[in-house]
């Protein structure tokens, strides 16, 4: 293996474990504070990471979706991902900042709006991670709509997809003149509806926010099953995928590019990551330590749906290695600990995955489409 790797973290609240808040290093107190994040993200930057991802839901954090849930030893309440996005761009330089949003129970145009904007803010380091929901309860907090069905959300999904990219299109690159002497601010010929008709989304356009400096932000997504393959072959940029072992994750990187295919988008470059839940120390036995205690503070055995892996950076680096020849061209790390676990990747797994020429020693790019070797695409609306 001798291609780099790009690299991500997932940042949610004190950390993916339940009991993480109540380690020493954590913050419970600052947890709905800009600081907080501003400081997680400007570590992960030290890192040279190619982004950060926040979590999001129309529900608090839950073991229980559908329903609810009286727990009061586990962190409660979120902030707005999009907005966090937007206060932690101006305090960092390089990092892309890719915010999770709800997309059954919120309006594309909006979001359209919102990710632009934040393409703006952050000088072309947005992206958007878009998530499907089936919980009646989080349906219940809108209250517009039944719970769509797994094909319906996914397709939903798709549409809206579709129409945040015809939506960051709709101006041209060109379109805003600024002329003074003629008072002339925009070529309104250069402004385009989208005229969108899908199953469940009618969108005239055009959008009120000019083209994003990237022209495109990066849209992502996380796929546990075929629907879902489907949605990241098809639509996105990136995908997070959570395989078990490498013939796993051969498996699942086949399944997308079969997508991709079926969409007639073989020749474009599609990330797919794999996502893993670390708990990481200088050795083996105090990670495992850490976790055992954590899981009795929390009265049960930690899972999740990605692979947990407790052990070592350098450890985590020859996983990382071995999972990469199955195709996977980077991974997006879930700190079970915050800040603990977060600087065991910058301080520990990027100097190991450096020293195998797996990894980055500078920024080499300004946007997040740049870190991911992707080109600026071109307006579909722009005639030659």
């Amino acid at each position: 293996m001798s291609t780099p790797l790009h690299l991500a973290v997932a940042l949610d609240g004190a950390g993916w474990h339940p009991a993480a808040w109540r380690e020493p290093d954590a913050r419970p107190a600052d947890l709905l504070t800009p600081g907080y994040w501003v400081d997680l993200v400007q570590e992960a930057e030290r890192g040279l990471l190619d982004l950060v991802t926040l979590e999001d839901a129309l529900s608090l954090q839950s073991t229980d979706r559908d329903g609810p849930d009286d727990r009061t030893d586990q962190v409660r309440g979120r902030l707005d991902a999009v907005q966090v996005a937007a206060r932690v761009a101006p305090l960092t330089a390089n990092i892309g900042l890719v915010p999770t949003a709800v997309v059954t129970h919120t309006e594309p145009f909006h979001l359209s709006k919102a990710i632009a904007t934040l393409d703006y803010v952050s000088t072309g380091r947005a992206g958007v991670r878009v998530k499907v929901s089936g919980s009646p309860a989080e349906a219940a907090h809108v209250g517009r709509r039944e719970v769509l069905s797994l094909e319906d959300l996914f397709a939903e999904a798709a549409d809206w997809v579709e129409v945040l990219r015809r939506l960051w299109d709709s101006w041209e690159d060109d379109a805003e003149i600024r002329d003074v002497a003629t008072g002339r601010f925009v070529d309104r010929e250069k402004l385009h509806y989208i005229d969108f008709e899908g199953r469940s989304l009618s969108v005239k356009g055009p959008s009120i926010t000019p083209r994003p400096p990237q022209g495109q932000p990066i849209v992502a997504a996380l796929a546990h099953q075929q629907a879902p393959f489907e949605l990241v072959g098809s639509s996105a940029d990136l995908g997070f995928v959570t395989p078990t072992d490498a013939a796993d994750a051969t498996r699942i990187v086949g399944a997308v590019r079969d997508a991709q295919a079926a969409a007639a988008r073989a020749e474009e470059t599609v990330h797919v990551f794999g996502d893993l839940v670390v708990f990481l120390d200088d050795d083996e036995a105090t990670a495992r330590a850490r976790k055992d205690r954590l899981d009795e503070r929390a009265g049960a055995e930690y899972t999740s749906d990605a692979t947990v892996v407790v052990g070592t950076p350098a450890g985590l680096a020859d996983q990382l290695a071995e999972w990469a020849q199955a195709g996977l061209t980077g991974f997006r790390l879930r700190p079970a600990t915050l800040p603990h676990d977060l600087r065991q990747v910058t301080t520990g797994l990027v100097p190991e995955l450096q020293r195998r020429g797996l990894f980055r020693t500078a920024y080499e790019a300004t946007t997040l489409r740049g870190h991911l070797g992707l080109p600026r695409p071109a307006n579909r609306y722009t005639t030659v």
